[in-house]
Parts: C-alpha cells; sequence; structure tokens
C-alpha cells in the first residue's frame, strides 16, 4: 500500500521501492481496497530486499514486525522512520470485518505519505 500510494502522490517528489522481510503474495484484499483510492496496485508483487536498489534516502517501515526484523541498511544513510501501523493481513472475523481493517491501514498510510511528500517537498522530510 505505502508503495502505491507513494507512486501516487509522490509523482516526481518520490522514487518508491518496497520489500519486505519475508516476502509473499500480495494479499487481493490490498489490491480491492487500494482500487477504492483510484490507485491500482493490482501489477505490484512482493519483494525482497536483494530486488530493490541499495541506495536510499529514506527507509520507511510499516510495521513493528518489520522493524524489529529489519536488517541494518547502508544504503539509507542513518534515516529511518518507523510507522506502527497492525498487518492488516492477520485481521480476524467477518468478511467485513477484515475489509474494514484492510481500510483503516490503507486510510493511515495514505495519509502518512501524503505528509511524507509534503515534507520533503518543503525540503524538511
Amino acid at each position: 500500500m505505502a508503495e502505491g500510494f507513494a507512486r501516487h502522490w509522490g509523482h516526481g517528489v518520490i522514487e518508491a521501492y518496497s520489500a519486505g522481510t519475508q516476502p509473499t503474495v500480495l494479499h487481493p484484499l490490498t489490491v480491492e481496497v487500494m482500487r477504492e483510492r483510484g490507485v491500482d496496485v493490482a501489477r505490484q508483487r512482493a519483494k525482497g530486499l536483494s530486488e530493490v536498489p541499495e541506495q536510499y534516502d529514506l527507509v520507511v517501515t510499516v510495521c513493528d514486525q518489520a522493524a524489529e526484523s529489519c536488517p541494518v541498511l547502508p544504503g539509507a544513510g542513518g534515516r529511518l522512520l518507523h510507522w506502527s501501523l497492525p498487518d492488516p493481513a492477520q485481521a480476524t472475523g467477518t468478511p467485513e470485518e477484515v475489509k474494514a481493517a484492510f481500510r483503516r491501514v490503507r486510510d493511515e498510510i495514505e495519509a502518512r505519505v501524503r505528509s511524507l511528500v509534503e515534507e520533503i517537498e518543503a525540503g524538511s522530510p
């Protein structure tokens, strides 16, 4: 979700890449709830750290598990943001409750990405 919003809102400001410490398949509800916001992530795929560039201006982790298991990334120059968000793929309940969990996380990620883009544009990420 973060990569999709970074590409959508950060066009020309952010060159986004995403990777997981234990990548799996892209969850179908991720694709569905992102489409609700007009962002098509259907062509995105889960990637491992070896599949992204080695140099970054900033690394953002989006869940506590990622922050705990994220290796030291020397290409980030020490700039790391951690957004403590629940993993919606771990949500339980009825199908509507699970979808609501995906929407809550989506909305929080969108707000944080938009704020980050504004900070970068202002020259102070």
